[in-house]
């Protein structure tokens, strides 16, 4: 099948490279004629493990290409996905479609014949109906379906969670679309994942609903761990215990500094507003948004804590700057609200991360970014681990206590280590939601 995929960032990137090396002839068209120029160069504008390799084979073999004219690859598609950005719009944090929306306008005058237009984007209930407005209204002759197929993609795992989906999620009454849509993810049907057809609107709303679960778990784990702190009782050991129960799992309920990314913040939002909209508050969802965006800040206060209180002309040594492994994406990260933090009380801070700093630097100037932990370790009076970086998890715990001053203080946001260990080394140790053992 032929696929014209509107927008080159994480999701029309990942989602054309996957179509493409399903067999399937993808277009990926952008706006911004210096990234594709650079993805013609076959230099990705993210970092995604697998993705340069993946967006390679498919080029050589004529199954992808890029440009930055829309009208040619949409005329002879048979699918094409909107897969641009849909940020918090600024002032109310309603989801901006105005790139969504402009897209349609664009498409509309290209279309040739019966098309299926599939919405990738992460868009509010009813943004469907206003594309198919839009196109109807441009074109009043013209045979098209509009589709909503939200993508459910981790940042880091993206290529396993396309070609390994928990489910596909088809928004359409349309029996030529869906067939189409059918036709497009057939190559997954020998791992048999549960297609799900349902209204557009209901798959509009089943992305956001995913989302602000997932935020909530984040959330309810994170509370929990300042109760442990409190009671001294074991956050780990209390999420393995109610995450065996299989009506909770156990993903999702890991503690640490906050969720953050491209979208569990905006989603957030964005359901919360839509739920304002039409008079039915989403409470639950708007006390999750509240506790995470304290939480960020609070974890400044743990690193002053553990310093006796505090850190004004101390350094601060930060571990990890994007808001998770395995990408480049400082979006939210949780590392941004802490440096502040820490930065409004008068610390010095130093940081490296393994893949973000260039993104990070342009965010936060005024931190020192390190070549590696140890150098990153140096001299600080306390060394804050924020990320879980793979590289994070093995250190040389005694050569990062020789890099340190004195008395070593190690905030560990993720729980990478053990108390029991890090008092053996001579740290004094603080992690999230965990009995202290400083020895």
């Amino acid at each position: 099948m032929r696929v014209a995929m509107i927008g080159t960032g994480y999701v029309g990137l990942v989602s054309g490279a996957c179509f493409a090396d399903f067999g399937h002839h993808v277009t990926c068209v952008d706006k911004d004629a210096d990234k594709i120029a650079a993805l013609a160069r076959g230099e990705m504008p993210i970092y995604e493990p697998g993705l340069e390799a993946l967006v390679a084979t498919n080029v050589q073999a004529g199954r992808l290409a890029f440009t930055t004219g829309l009208k040619k690859p949409v005329a002879e598609a048979e699918a094409v996905f909107i897969a641009v950005g849909t940020p918090s719009r600024r002032g109310d944090g309603h989801a901006d479609l105005t790139y969504v929306y402009d897209a349609a306008r664009e498409i509309a005058g290209a279309l040739d014949g019966f098309t299926v237009v599939v919405t990738k984007s992460t868009v509010p209930v009813g943004t469907g109906d206003e594309v198919e407005r839009i196109i109807a209204q441009a074109r009043p002759d013209l045979e098209f379906a509009v589709v909503s197929n939200p993508e459910f993609l981790r940042e880091g795992a993206a290529i396993r969670d396309f070609k390994h989906p928990d489910r596909i999620v088809v928004g359409s009454d349309d029996p030529r679309a869906q067939a189409v849509m059918s036709e497009l993810y057939r190559p997954l049907y020998l791992n048999a994942p549960p297609m799900l057809n349902t209204g557009r609107r209901t798959a509009e709303l089943i992305k956001y609903a995913a989302n602000a679960f997932l935020a909530t778990k984040i959330t309810f784990i994170n509370e929990i761990a300042d109760l442990c702190e409190k009671v001294g009782a074991d956050v780990q050991e209390v999420a393995r215990g109610i995450g065996l129960d299989n009506r909770i799992g156990g993903k999702f309920l890991h503690a640490g500094p906050g969720y953050g990314g491209s979208c569990f913040p905006k989603d957030t939002v964005a359901l919360i507003k839509t739920g304002q909209d039409h008079a039915a508050p989403l409470r639950i969802v708007e006390t999750v948004a509240a506790v995470n965006d304290a939480r960020k800040r609070a974890m400044a206060r743990k690193v002053a804590a553990a310093l006796g209180g505090s850190i004004r002309g101390k350094t601060v040594a930060v571990l990890g700057l994007t808001f998770k492994p395995n990408t480049d994406d400082m979006r939210d990260a949780p590392s941004i609200p802490l440096i502040a933090a820490l930065h409004d009380m008068g610390a010095r801070v130093q940081a490296y991360d393994p893949v973000g700093m260039e993104a990070a630097k342009k965010l936060m100037p005024d931190v020192i970014y390190c070549d590696g932990p140890y150098e990153c370790a140096k001299q600080a009076n306390a060394l804050v681990i924020v990320t879980e970086w793979e590289q994070f998890r093995a250190l040389d715990l005694d050569r990062i206590k020789q890099s340190m001053s004195e008395r070593p203080v190690v905030v560990d946001l993720r729980n990478i280590y053990r108390p029991d260990v890090m008092a053996k080394h001579g740290f004094v140790y603080e992690s999230v939601g965990r009995p202290r053992d400083n020895g």
